[in-house]
């Protein structure tokens, strides 16, 4: 690459960056706000500076070459220093400003952080706020997000974390399952009920309790008809008398207040399932931009008072 071309690939560097981040052109050039075209025609720019391919293009993926790779590994941090410095100086002004990208699980989303955001929007207009909703955790440095909502035990160490509420689990049945099935007196009789669980890769079904009085601690195989990777189908799921569900508080609260569903076992608290506590977690940086302080403050008022039905 002669010396006299880089001040005008700078921007190429960036784009070839973000495409190993998003793993597709079509991907990069969403991220980039840009055409598929253009990212294409950058990238290729690149490549004949560079005089080796950079990129591996197949017809479902695209993957960096080891050109690439080192290409990217030795550009990152200066990219990160300018972004940095760029957000230092964007938060000098005095309102928050720009794209706000957060992720989030699907069902704490859907119940609990979507009805809220508009208060915040109205609070701060010059705020553009995209929203991810999985239930997968996602790198947030190599995807671009500038905060994670969770629900876990601890906070990463290798990231800042604000706590914003105490969870816990909560063991639920609707009223026509118990009358036709019977209550549970102990962890024990799950044994003989449907349960309705969270599948977990390569682990056997089994739920851990710990008694409140006592402290005993039992773990119990379950089994039932019906698995699956979001809380607020479980929780249908429950309410349509398929079984006993084990849900986030914040799952079960409007139906437990709506007398859909009743707790089932409420002297044994559950262990390892979900999450004890709700954080709001980014990558770690001098400077933590205004927009993502706003936005943290704004969660921790909200969620001050526990979670709405």
């Amino acid at each position: 690459m002669k010396s006299e071309n880089i001040d005008a690939l700078w921007s190429h560097l960036h784009w070839l960056t973000v495409l190993r981040q998003q793993g597709s052109f079509t991907a990069a050039a969403a991220r980039l706000g840009v055409s598929k075209a253009a990212m294409s025609q950058r990238i290729a720019e690149l490549e004949r500076a560079a005089g080796v391919p950079l990129v591996q293009r197949t017809t479902r993926s695209v993957r960096l070459t080891e050109a690439g790779e080192r290409l990217v590994d030795g550009t990152r941090g200066a990219f990160d220093q300018i972004r940095d410095s760029f957000d230092g100086v964007r938060d000098l002004a005095a309102e928050p400003q720009g794209l706000l990208r957060v992720t989030a699980p699907v069902a704490f989303a859907r119940q609990q952080l979507v009805p809220r955001l508009p208060a915040f929007l109205q609070a701060h207009p010059q705020v553009r706020l995209e929203l991810d909703m999985s239930d997968r955790l996602r790198s947030l440095a190599m995807e671009g997000f500038d905060l994670a909502v969770r629900h876990t035990a601890a906070a990463p160490e290798t990231h800042v974390a604000w706590m914003l509420a105490p969870t816990r689990s909560v063991l639920v049945a609707s009223r026509a399952y118990l009358r036709r099935r019977g209550t549970p007196r102990a962890p024990t009789d799950l044994a003989a009920h449907d349960c309705l669980f969270y599948p977990r890769p390569q682990e056997t079904p089994a739920w851990a309790f710990i008694n409140a009085a006592d402290g005993e601690r039992v773990t119990i195989p379950i089994a039932g008809p019906f698995s699956a990777n979001n809380s607020e189908v479980l929780r249908d799921a429950a309410i349509g008398g398929v079984g006993i569900a084990l849900l986030p508080d914040f799952s079960a609260q409007s139906a437990l207040q709506g007398s859909e569903l009743v707790e089932v076992l409420p002297g044994w608290r559950n262990v390892d399932a979900f999450g004890e506590q709700l954080f709001a977690i980014r990558p770690y940086s001098p400077q933590v931009p205004r927009g993502v302080a706003a936005f943290v403050a704004f969660l921790r008022q909200a969620f001050a008072q526990g979670f709405s039905a």
